[in-house]
């Protein structure tokens, strides 16, 4: 065997197996039982949105509400009671006055019945439409952790377009969900 092939194998193998140690290393020293906080996206809405995370050894839940409160309500009150003589005699006054109103979040009097907006959607459908998308993102959500727990791990041994192969595992988990989604939000609710 010539002299510089020699030296050239033991560089090689050198590096590989040093690298070898080096990534043992690594693997040993790792704190297993280490508590990761999730990281939570928290969905920006409108200014009068509100939330409710409770975690938890099992996890997390997360309470959104979009327009919270819904119906502003502003509520007026006047009692007077005058007695008092005048310049040119009695002068009794017994006002009581009690207003009660209800406003939407943008300052609209609510009178009863359906608001629509110019665009003619009614606040129902307004509803209806921010349910399906919130439904439809809680689906594709699902199917992308679906798919990448179950799906993505099969595809992955296949050579060469493994990685491709994954990717596309997950987009179309990613779409089943965002479909199932709205089918399951369209069956409860009255959209």
């Amino acid at each position: 065997m010539k002299p510089y092939l020699k030296w050239t194998a033991i560089s090689v193998g050198s590096i590989v197996a040093i690298a070898h140690i080096g990534v043992l290393g690594h693997l040993v020293r790792r704190e297993p039982d280490r508590i990761q906080v999730p990281t939570i996206n928290i969905p920006r809405g409108t200014p009068y949105s509100s939330y409710k995370i409770e975690a938890g050894k099992d996890g997390y839940t997360i309470e959104y509400k979009a327009n919270d409160p819904a119906i502003l309500e502003s509520q007026r009150s006047l009692i007077l009671d005058k007695d008092k003589k005048g310049l040119f005699g009695g002068g009794t006054e017994n006002r009581r006055e009690w207003r009660r109103d209800q406003y939407t979040a943008e300052g609209t009097r609510n009178i009863g019945g359906a608001a629509v907006d110019g665009e003619g959607k009614s606040a129902k459908d307004i509803e209806c439409i921010v349910a399906d998308a919130g439904a439809r993102s809680q689906g594709a959500m699902a199917g992308s952790a679906i798919a990448a727990g179950v799906g993505a791990p099969a595809v992955m041994g296949i050579p060469y377009v493994g990685w491709l192969a994954a990717g596309w595992v997950n987009l179309l988990g990613n779409k089943i969900g965002s479909s199932a989604g709205s089918l399951v939000n369209s069956a409860i609710s009255d959209c």
